[in-house]
């Protein structure tokens, strides 16, 4: 097996004009770890991804993909070593799962290896290990939503890279397909020796599937640690701003929370101060 690959990021910011985004951030993935970030919605967590990813370049700091840094490298080299699933893409008429699969093996066989037909094992395996190799000759607008996540996966497994960054993977999905997917994304982290982080808004789920949770609130990590450590009643009041219970699942041990509502701004201000 490959060796897992970590990430770094070293006081990164980045922000648009007049709204900064991310704001000092310094964090460390080690090598084949299942991190999950959380926050609400406009806390950074996907900006994060994409300046991890080599999308957007940090405006102070760094981010290093093992030992080489991200801003150095052409997109085509970052997207080498690192994939990023976005919470959506476009849809594109006509084009099937094998099709669409492939698509992941620009970044290795570039423009001319594209237009080659036939499919590389490394396209094959993606479609067998996510479980859609008996659906590549079928549209891709056939699917239902959480047939059409799985294949964005295999998209992205595709790019053969040790680092896989996923925003959101179980948007609009319903309950067994959310459950489905990170199932999927679990084994295949462990078969592949992937590094894995991925943007979820659901704490249970981030308790449960993670073996490490990064909280972030307007764009700083305010909780960093295993779900036992970091799921209290504290994180939801701070990061979510819901007050609530936590308890713990009597089968898998895991943090288990109870929301009971939701926490104004100003009843915020007054617990914490």
């Amino acid at each position: 097996m490959i060796e897992s690959v970590g990430i770094h990021l070293e006081g990164v910011h980045f922000g648009y004009p007049g709204r900064p985004v991310l704001q000092g951030v310094d964090l460390t993935v080690r090598p084949g770890e299942l991190t999950a970030l959380i926050g609400l919605n406009g806390c950074g967590k996907s900006t994060l991804l994409r300046v991890a990813a080599g999308l957007l370049k940090p405006d102070e700091g760094r981010v290093l993909l093992g030992e080489d840094d991200v801003t150095r490298l052409s997109r085509r080299a970052t997207a080498r070593k690192v994939a990023l699933l976005h919470q959506s893409a476009p849809a594109v008429p006509g084009m099937t799962v094998r099709h669409l699969v492939r698509q992941g093996r620009y970044a290795a066989r570039g423009p001319l290896g594209m237009l080659r037909e036939g499919d590389d094992p490394v396209v094959r395996r993606a479609l067998r290990d996510v479980g859609v190799e008996e659906w590549a000759e079928r549209d891709v607008d056939a699917l239902s939503g959480g047939e059409r996540q799985r294949v964005r996966l295999a998209m992205a497994l595709a790019q053969d890279t040790r680092v896989l960054l996923l925003d959101e993977p179980t948007t609009y999905l319903d309950l067994h397909h959310q459950l489905d997917v990170l199932q999927t994304v679990v084994r295949l982290r462990e078969e592949r020796g992937l590094t894995v982080v991925m943007v979820l808004h659901d704490l249970a789920h981030a308790a449960r599937f993670a073996e490490r949770i990064v909280a972030l609130r307007e764009g700083r990590v305010v909780a960093d640690g295993a779900p036992k450590q970091v799921v209290t009643p504290g994180l939801l009041a701070e990061v979510l701003q819901v007050a609530g219970r936590v308890g713990e699942d009597p089968e898998g041990g895991w943090p288990v929370c109870y929301p009971d509502h939701p926490i104004a701004d100003l009843e915020y201000e007054n617990q914490i101060h």
